[in-house]
């Protein structure tokens, strides 16, 4: 059994074993964490997966009042502090932007996540935080990727960013990628919202690298079902190339199978099995 659940609305959802617990959509749990129990919201209620999935953290049941009422009041801190911090880096006029703050009650702890141009000295403004929230606190500085998995939005598809849902490491993307997928190298089609190349283009890649491994190329002829012709075009989400016939021009759209070389091998393959001709009886 899983459930998933998320800390914020729309935000980063975390799977779950839900134990004994059966908490419905919209109910309020309690996670572990390494600063104990948090109160989440369940977004997926318990199912049954196929797979055997282990290791997951086990929910701690149903949020009482006492966690709601905690809950809350955190989150006024969160806000204040928030507050707080962008009054105090207008008044030492660093380049800083708060991107999100996390606050430890139990350590007595706010935690706050910036982005920056460069690296910055923060030190007068931390004694100045500490001050003003009467707390520990600690800055840390992210990247453009963390930043947008931090504030989460809407991608180019108009689904929720992977990142901030259920992206857990960022993986390497590079331009031949989107290369090989014959996209346009525009960065303005390709990035994200953090402004680095979009995290999706790395999801369908190897798909495109085994079809352009086994199907021929542009240019290269072929013997399709409908007569000889020469590669024009490639869809690789069906499988299927475009070849342009020689009797006539008229292009038609053929299984990659039906094209590979050699031609024979495809059809030995997909050939029906003859009848057995031979007959049961013998010669007189």
């Amino acid at each position: 059994m899983v459930m998933a659940v998320s800390f914020e609305r729309y935000g980063r959802l975390y799977y779950l074993d839900p134990g004994p617990h059966t908490p419905k959509v919209g109910d309020r749990v309690l996670v572990p964490t390494d600063s104990g129990p948090e109160v989440a919201e369940c977004v997926w209620a318990p199912q049954w997966v196929s797979e055997d999935i282990g290791g997951l953290p086990e929910c701690a049941g149903p949020a009482e009042d006492e966690h709601l009422e905690r809950d809350e009041r955190n989150r006024r801190r969160r806000a204040e502090a928030r507050l707080t911090t962008k009054r105090l880096i207008r008044r030492h006029e660093l380049p800083m932007k708060v991107i999100g703050i996390d606050y430890l009650d139990a350590d007595t702890t706010f935690v706050i996540y910036f982005s920056a141009p460069h690296r910055v000295d923060f030190r007068a403004l931390v004694r100045d935080l500490a001050r003003g929230l009467q707390a520990r606190v600690e800055l840390r500085q992210v990247g453009a990727r963390d930043e947008a998995r931090l504030q989460g939005g809407i991608g180019p598809c108009g689904r929720d960013l992977c990142c901030a849902t259920f992206l857990r490491d960022f993986e390497p993307v590079s331009v031949r990628m989107a290369k090989d997928q014959d996209l346009p190298v525009n960065p303005l089609r390709i990035a994200g919202a953090c402004g680095r190349l979009m995290c999706c283009l790395k999801y369908e890649h190897p798909l495109y690298q085994e079809f352009q491994a086994t199907a021929p190329r542009k240019g290269a002829k072929v013997v399709t079902p409908e007569g000889d012709g020469t590669v024009v075009g490639h869809n690789v989400p069906s499988d299927s190339v475009v070849v342009r016939l020689n009797d006539g021009g008229r292009r038609c759209v053929c299984d990659r199978a039906s094209v590979c070389s050699p031609r024979q091998q495809y059809e030995t393959a997909h050939r029906p099995a003859p009848e057995d001709t031979a007959g049961g009886g013998g010669t007189a």
